[in-house]
């Protein structure tokens, strides 16, 4: 039997999968660059917005799949932010909003007539490995946070040097959730480290994050080509 990984260990195993991380697509870079023009940004927006939207049923799939009373309450905390505690707040919202600075109505970003099926399966698949897989193994996959916040402190940055006719309120998405990723990220860190005890388990773990990077570079490539057309 394969001894476990030390703590240090297994999460230099998690860490090391930053290299497949969405924040070095082709896309990204161009939108960095500023070369993205008003229609790739709009598709970008408008698919994108299909990822946000299911966000909070990922996560109450995590938390069906709980029996740990403190991690539920913990977790019930993230559709909160996703959803709101009300309407017109909330994460959501905020990707709405930026959708309209960039010129979509919000009707066509909610009927969701602009997202392309490769967007749409790859966010689907993620969903449901939320909801068939053992409960740790959905939070480990969503340990791209720890990849997030640089990315998203410097998407605030370029975006504003290079696209002029958007404004720092546009992008409060980024600006509120940078904050929040920090914590919510050392929180998923904490208790994958903690729960994956066996080889396995922490092998099991490394596979579930390469599987959501996976599904991020697909939805971005996806958007690329859509974008490009």
């Amino acid at each position: 039997m394969t001894e476990p990984l030390a703590r240090e260990e297994f999460l230099a195993a998690l860490r090391a999968l930053s290299s497949r991380y969405w924040g070095s697509h082709p896309f990204h870079v161009r939108m960095h660059a500023g070369t993205l023009t008003p229609a790739e940004l709009r598709t970008w927006a408008a698919n994108r917005w299909y990822y946000q939207s299911v966000l909070p049923r990922k996560d109450a799939a995590i938390i069906s799949n709980c029996p740990v009373p403190e991690v539920r309450r913990l977790w019930l905390e993230r559709i909160v932010y996703h959803d709101g505690a009300g309407d017109n707040e909330g994460g959501r919202e905020d990707w709405l909003r930026l959708c309209e600075a960039l010129g979509l109505y919000r009707a066509e970003v909610l009927d969701e007539r602009h997202v392309v099926p490769a967007v749409r399966f790859a966010v689907d698949a993620y969903v449901t490995f939320a909801r068939t897989q053992p409960w740790v193994m959905a939070v480990a996959s969503g340990l791209t946070e720890m990849f997030a916040g640089h990315l998203m402190r410097r998407r605030i940055t370029d975006v504003l040097a290079h696209y002029e006719w958007i404004s720092p309120d546009d992008l409060a998405y980024f600006t509120t959730r940078v904050e929040a990723v920090a914590g919510e990220g050392k929180q998923a860190v904490d208790l994958v480290l903690a729960h994956c005890r066996t080889r396995a388990e922490q092998d099991a773990a490394v596979a579930a994050l390469a599987f959501k990077c996976d599904v991020l570079w697909s939805m971005l490539s996806a958007i690329d080509a859509a974008g490009a057309r």
